[in-house]
């Protein structure tokens, strides 16, 4: 059987940009309908800046490209060494 190997660079990428895009989500939607403002309290606890503003949302999808980015890389790496 062929070993596969996860791109880490890729997957970290792709969990990144995917929790970006879900936290810019979650700041946009509070911000214009004021929906989940209680999520976006408890979240902004964590990433400095994050709010339910637009500069919020942004600053808040810049922290959770990092966050993911960083488990993504961590995961792929994971998988590669304990699938050998």
């Amino acid at each position: 059987m062929a070993k596969q190997k996860l791109s880490v660079l890729s997957l970290g990428l792709a969990i990144g940009i995917l929790c970006a895009i879900y936290m810019f989500f979650i700041g946009a939607v509070a911000w214009l309908f004021n929906w989940g403002t209680g999520l976006v309290e408890l979240i902004s606890s964590l990433y400095i800046g994050f709010s339910a503003t637009l500069a919020g949302s942004i600053i808040g999808a810049v922290w959770a490209f990092i966050d993911g980015f960083i488990a993504g890389v961590v995961i792929a790496a994971l998988y590669n060494k304990f699938k050998k």
